[in-house]
């Protein structure tokens, strides 16, 4: 049996929403559509690219690889999703981890600037946008029906 619990990787969207704020805001409405979820927040990096080292090393520190493995699938929560600036972001790294584990991967976010080729090389199954607390919760309610 597949487990029914699902990973929330967050990162702040805006000063307003942390990192923690849009985890759970998601959360409840991944727990609306009866999916138990395990909260990510990520905290420590700013949006753009990091050097890839000090990425790895701050999803070491979250146990994150053993904490994806063993979800039903994950869900990105990034403020920006572009082109431009994923190559060693920790979406990116997150994304990768998440398509080479098998684990099907979700994005919710306040900005798509992907095209369907980015997505698609990311492996996201589906980009959601949201930009509010009570429509990231309603993000997560859609999300419940998809994964």
């Amino acid at each position: 049996m597949l487990p029914r619990t699902l990973l929330i990787a967050a990162r702040a969207f805006n000063e307003r929403l942390s990192a923690q704020t849009v985890a759970a805001a998601v959360a409840r409405g991944l727990a609306d559509g009866g999916w138990q979820v395990d909260l990510c927040p990520i905290d420590g990096q700013e949006q753009g690219a990091g050097p890839a080292n000090e990425v790895r090393e701050l999803l070491d520190a979250l146990d994150f690889d053993a904490r994806m493995r063993s979800a039903r699938a994950l869900i990105v929560c990034e403020a920006r999703l572009q082109e431009d600036t994923l190559a060693g972001s920790v979406a990116f790294e997150i994304a990768t981890r998440a398509r080479q584990a098998g684990v099907p991967s979700y994005a919710v976010t306040s900005e798509n600037r992907l095209d369907s080729f980015d997505a698609r090389i990311l492996d996201l199954q589906a980009i959601v946008e949201a930009n509010s607390v009570r429509s990231l919760r309603t993000a997560g309610r859609k999300l419940a029906g998809l994964v």
